[in-house]
């Protein structure tokens, strides 16, 4: 009878694992993968520059902290004074940002590479106050937006009024550039998703551990 007892409990404790490691795969997946897909689809479709906004809200912050606050706030048989974070967690917080920012930015080359148009552009306007920015036009009239950031392209030497050739989106949603060939950021990416995932499930397992081998005093 003892052994039969203990038999059924080692195999309730690993059903509860498959469940709880079910679950928060799914949870991570979500989290990484929502911050990874609003970020990029955003340029890509284009969204609404309302919707845009709401979704890098969505993809930068909240989804990011849900990854951690979720499973900390499931804690219900643990008094809050007594909750802690498993330090994996921390991993799909710096993640999930790194993948709504890095994700943008790969929409905005595909935005660029598939409805993009190469143009002469002239500086209207250099904004240098903490990373360079310059607000262009194109040679015939039309206003380029959003402005051009340092890193495509609004470098140190660029002054107001020089001539820049750069590729911009007509529908003034993707980031322009003057580069010609971008480098991808797809394996990086792939490395920050399955590294949220992963590190996310172990602790949101963890978590989920410490709530159901809870003692009271």
């Amino acid at each position: 009878m003892i052994r039969a007892g203990v038999r059924t409990g080692r195999d309730g404790q690993k059903a509860l694992w498959r469940i709880d490691l079910a679950r928060w795969s799914v949870f991570s997946l979500l989290c990484a993968g929502g911050s990874l897909g609003l970020a990029w689809l955003g340029p890509v479709v284009p969204l609404w520059n309302p919707a845009r906004g709401v979704a890098l809200l969505l993809a930068w912050i909240v989804l990011p902290l849900a990854s951690v606050l979720v499973p900390l706030l499931m804690l219900r048989r643990v008094p809050r004074k007594q909750r802690k974070v498993a330090w994996q967690l921390v991993v799909p917080v710096v993640a999930g940002v790194a993948l709504g920012v890095f994700g943008n930015a790969a929409g905005d080359q595909v935005a660029l590479a598939e409805r993009g148009e190469w143009a002469d552009a002239v500086v209207v306007r250099k904004d240098s106050a903490k990373t360079n920015h310059c607000d262009l036009r194109t040679v015939g009239g039309r206003e380029i937006s959003p402005s051009l950031s340092e890193g495509e392209g609004c470098r140190d030497s660029v002054e107001a009024g020089d001539k820049l050739r750069v590729r911009y989106d007509p529908a003034g949603v993707a980031s322009p550039t003057s580069d010609v060939e971008q480098s991808s950021n797809v394996g990086f990416l792939m490395v920050l998703f399955l590294l949220a995932v992963a590190m996310g499930t172990w602790g949101c397992v963890r978590q989920s551990r410490w709530d159901t081998g809870y003692v009271p005093a």
